[in-house]
């Protein structure tokens, strides 16, 4: 199906840039933005929204937690639909702030942000209907599952859709799919030597299917990925769902 005949849906799309893409991730920030221009929506991306507040959440300061929270559903308060380039902040907006703001005067507000909050690639397929971007990437791939994105929002599908119809894209799935890479934040920083251990484990399920690229749709889990791999001296590189899809 041809992604550019929805007119009938274009909308406005907050697009909430996550730290990591924000500070080192630039071009997946970018690419979402494009497609989504692309595809005839107006997107928004307010310098405003800062950070989700999920490191302390994580870490169990939620008092700490919710004012940082508190200043994005302010911003997101009269947003159409948001759309976040990452399962980690994704769930955090989606699935964590109802239960953040739970008994508090922002509680309603939460719960509203909440059902707007879409992951980018469950956007792109699930809201949207769009599984065709017209790309091109003619590589070997597999795909990563992060964490967030699999277990708290249930993205599985989506985005191997999208790749389906990347032309001339390979996707070979590795067996450790769905097994957690070893960054999880403030995880890696608390427990350098565990993280290195199961991101070890992840890069040579990755490795041994021989392909050129590990596509993910967590830029902190492909930055990880990414160090580990070049620690190695292996060629392997690691790039966002995003990116693939905006090439041509």
């Amino acid at each position: 199906m041809c992604a550019f005949a929805f007119e009938s849906q274009r909308m406005t799309v907050t697009l909430f840039i996550p730290c990591f893409v924000d500070a080192l991730f630039p071009r997946a920030g970018i690419s979402m933005v494009q497609i989504l221009e692309r595809l005839g929506h107006t997107v928004v991306c307010s310098p405003e929204i800062s950070c989700c507040g999920q490191p302390p959440f994580n870490s169990g300061y939620w008092d700490e937690a919710r004012p940082v929270a508190a200043k994005v559903l302010e911003q997101l308060a009269d947003a159409e639909v948001i759309v976040i380039g990452s399962g980690s902040c994704g769930a955090m907006v989606k699935k964590f702030y109802p239960e953040l703001f739970a008994n508090t005067p922002q509680a309603e507000l939460a719960q509203k942000i909440a059902a707007r909050t879409w992951e980018f690639s469950d956007f792109l397929v699930t809201k949207l209907g769009v599984t065709d971007l017209g790309a091109k990437f003619p590589h070997k791939v597999t795909f990563h599952d992060g964490c967030h994105g699999l277990r708290e929002l249930g993205i599985k599908q989506p985005p191997r859709t999208l790749l389906a119809h990347v032309r001339d894209l390979q996707l070979v799935e590795m067996a450790e799919a769905e097994t957690c890479c070893g960054f999880g934040g403030t995880f890696a920083a608390k427990f350098p030597m565990i993280s290195t251990a199961m991101g070890d484990v992840k890069c040579a399920s990755a490795i041994e299917t021989g392909v050129e690229y590990i596509v993910s749709n967590d830029s902190s889990c492909l930055m990880h990925l990414q160090g580990l791999l070049s620690r190695q001296g292996k060629p392997m590189k690691t790039i966002h769902l995003a990116e693939v899809l905006n090439q041509k």
